[in-house]
């Protein structure tokens, strides 16, 4: 009897629990049904907004920015608005002064800030700020570029301030800390003038362009020895994408970095249309090295560029350093290249 009833409990204990797993796994399927559905929303939406700026144009409601970033971002300021705001960022120092904020504290750099802001104290390298300087300043928050970020943490490591850190390298990158900017700070008039301006410039710009066949460009830039190729991750290379030209370095050279090394040979199977090259006697090399390379190598005559003279030298102080105040006028300068 006691077997017999041992075996009953058993095979209960085996029905209630094939019960819950079949219970369960309606839910589970639900679930990921909702996660589907949910993620196939969001790409129709994605793909509708794009069909609104293909048909439209930019707007300041549909500018361009990615939201999911904007908004990590603007959660990662703190929730009381600081006072006593140092930069140690010169793009964002920029933003600052064309948001009509002044801060207590500026970086020092080789790269020119506003005119209106030389008055305010320097607090050094944007890499390695002085620590005095900034806690004499009474600093309610610290504000440096994302790509410093671990620097700056270990120049700041033992001072007990709050920070921030906002995307400085790319024209995407401006467009998106500038709109952070804006709305924490409330000043989100001065902020759509200088966006509706930016805006206006872009759906110029692919109007013009409008059934055009772009070039295929290779992107240089000069260091005190030698040249590199810039992928689309540069600033340069930010512009070029955002115009639709082809760069050479992400579809025919498969580069991962932002600045790679010269191979010639490469770049001669590629035969880019045109050769864009950042130099600076005052940051790398110059024109002039350029022009000797050239002329130790005559491989480089081999290419279409060369022999249709489309090899240009741009202005580091329009190209090489991301600025929201230049960002119109180096879009311009770019497009000049592509459409003609």
């Amino acid at each position: 009897m006691k077997k017999l009833l041992t075996i009953f409990m058993c095979a209960m204990l085996l029905l209630v629990a094939c019960a819950e797993k079949e219970a369960e796994q309606p839910v589970e399927k639900e679930d990921a049904t909702v996660n589907e559905q949910e993620q196939a929303s969001n790409e129709t939406e994605q793909e509708a907004q794009e069909e609104q700026v293909e048909d439209e144009g930019l707007t300041l409601e549909n500018d361009g920015v990615d939201e999911a970033k904007f908004q990590e971002l603007l959660a990662s300021l703190p929730a009381e608005q600081p006072e006593r705001i140092v930069i140690t960022s010169v793009p964002l120092t920029e933003m600052l002064y064309l948001l009509d904020v002044e801060p207590v504290g500026v970086p020092t750099s080789t790269n020119p800030i506003p005119e209106a802001f030389q008055h305010i104290a320097q607090v050094g390298s944007p890499m390695t700020p002085d620590l005095e300087v900034i806690t004499n300043l009474e600093t309610d928050l610290l504000i440096g570029a994302k790509s410093l970020q671990s620097s700056l943490d270990k120049s700041l490591e033992g001072l007990n301030l709050t920070t921030a850190y906002l995307p400085t390298d790319s024209f995407e990158d401006l467009k998106l800390s500038f709109k952070v900017l804006g709305t924490y700070l409330g000043k989100e008039e001065k902020m759509n003038e200088v966006l509706s301006s930016i805006l206006d410039k872009e759906n110029e710009l692919m109007k013009l362009a409008e059934g055009k066949e772009l070039p295929r460009v290779l992107l240089m830039i000069g260091t005190s020895d030698s040249f590199m190729v810039m992928s689309e991750n540069s600033y340069l290379g930010s512009l070029v994408k955002r115009l639709g030209a082809e760069n050479i370095a992400t579809t025919d050279l498969k580069v991962d970095s932002t600045y790679s090394a010269v191979n010639l040979e490469d770049i001669i199977i590629s035969d880019p249309d045109i050769i864009l090259v950042l130099a600076s006697g005052d940051h790398g090399a110059s024109e002039e090295k350029f022009k000797e390379e050239v002329a130790k190598n005559d491989a480089w005559t081999k290419l279409s560029a060369y022999k249709n003279e489309q090899i240009h030298i741009l202005d580091y102080s329009t190209f090489g350093v991301t600025s929201i105040m230049n960002v119109e006028n180096a879009l311009t300068k770019v497009a000049d290249y592509f459409v003609k």
